[in-house]
């Protein structure tokens, strides 16, 4: 009995919001876990017809979407209609955010009356992480389009035809060449609205000239590098993505 005491002890704490000291309500504690999985991402949770923010994600879909943001239970909280989703979510990218992940409801109302858990929080997962290289999609291209007359095609499809998504990797072939910079690079850039992938491997020196026409020839809008690069590669690369 002592142990299933502690147990709804430790249960009860992890509920209960420290600094208000109330009770997180079930969608709210769903939210926790989803954010501690996705801490860099601004999440959008479906909740019924509109897709909700929470916490610092509605503080920042308040300010670069320009809607309204107030204090629910222990959460800020902001909200938009479900068939504005892609219009939004390509605002967010579009202002810098990095990630933006979609969370979606993974049943029904009718499914969740019928059911034994019919008064539990519907069960939710992340469907989708866009970037500003994989923003563009068949959900944005079509069913925007399609459901919600009033949105601009090419507010929509907008900065499609140079959206690369870049990967580098380096292998020095000795110690000899990596102290003097010479290095052998790959590359790969993938067009993910045509499916168009490129790629190459080449020596380069150390002023990364190689690199550097690659680079700027395809004009990625995303760059993905290995935990080690070295100091030659990563400044050139500062310096590009930095104009």
């Amino acid at each position: 009995s002592l142990k299933s005491c502690d147990n709804t002890q430790n249960a009860s704490d992890t509920n209960l919001n420290r600094r208000t000291k109330s009770i997180y309500t079930p969608l709210e504690l769903q939210f926790i876990e989803m954010k501690k999985q996705f801490k860099d991402a601004v999440l959008c949770v479906e909740c019924g017809y509109k897709y909700r923010f929470f916490g610092e994600d509605a503080e920042i879909a308040a300010k670069e979407l320009n809607i309204y943001c107030h204090l629910d239970h222990n959460f800020m909280t902001a909200s938009i209609p479900s068939h504005r989703l892609f219009v939004h979510v390509r605002r967010l990218v579009a202002k810098g955010h990095k990630v933006v992940g979609v969370i979606k409801q993974m049943e029904t109302a009718a499914l969740k009356a019928a059911g034994e858990n019919k008064s539990s929080v519907f069960s939710r997962k992340l469907t989708a992480l866009y970037t500003k290289s994989t923003l563009i999609g068949e959900d944005i291209l079509f069913k925007q389009i399609w459901l919600d007359d009033s949105v601009d095609v090419e507010e929509v499809t907008a900065d499609v035809p140079d959206n690369y998504l870049l990967c580098v990797c380096e292998s020095g072939e000795n110690l000899r060449d990596r102290k003097k910079g010479d290095l052998v690079i790959g590359i790969m850039a993938i067009q993910p609205t045509t499916g168009e992938v490129v790629f190459d491997s080449f020596r380069d020196c150390a002023s990364r000239s190689e690199l550097e026409s690659r680079v700027l020839r395809l004009q990625p809008v995303e760059i993905i590098l290995p935990s080690k690069l070295s100091d030659q590669s990563e400044k050139l690369i500062n310096s590009i993505t930095s104009m």
